[in-house]
This record gives C-alpha cells, sequence and structure tokens, in this order.
C-alpha cells in the first residue's frame, strides 16, 4: 500500500515543481520587459475635458 501513495505524492511534487518553475518564468519574463516610451505628441483635449483619465493627470 505505501507503493502507490509514494508514486501519487512523486506524481504530485513533479507536477508542483513544474508549476512552480512556469510560474517564476512568467513573472521574471514579463517583470524586465522595457518601460513604455512616453508618448511624442501633446495630448489632446475637448474643451475642459482631459485626453486621460484623471487619475493618470500630474498636476
Amino acid at each position: 500500500m505505501d507503493g502507490p501513495i509514494i508514486v501519487v505524492l512523486i506524481i504530485l511534487a513533479v507536477i508542483a515543481a513544474v508549476a512552480i518553475v512556469a510560474t517564476v518564468r512568467a513573472v521574471v519574463r514579463d517583470g524586465r520587459g522595457g518601460v513604455p516610451t512616453e508618448p511624442s505628441q501633446r495630448p489632446w483635449t475637448a474643451g475642459n475635458l482631459p485626453s486621460q483619465p484623471y487619475s493618470l493627470i500630474r498636476f
């Protein structure tokens, strides 16, 4: 009875290790991307309405 339980535990450990490695690779690949460049044009306005959300506007 110990044999099948050990095999299942080894399979679960391998699956967990693969999932952890894949997660770390995805985070490192996504997190180390380039910083977006600043827009080269001035933002547009329509009267008093800004071209971007108010939460992103810095005064």
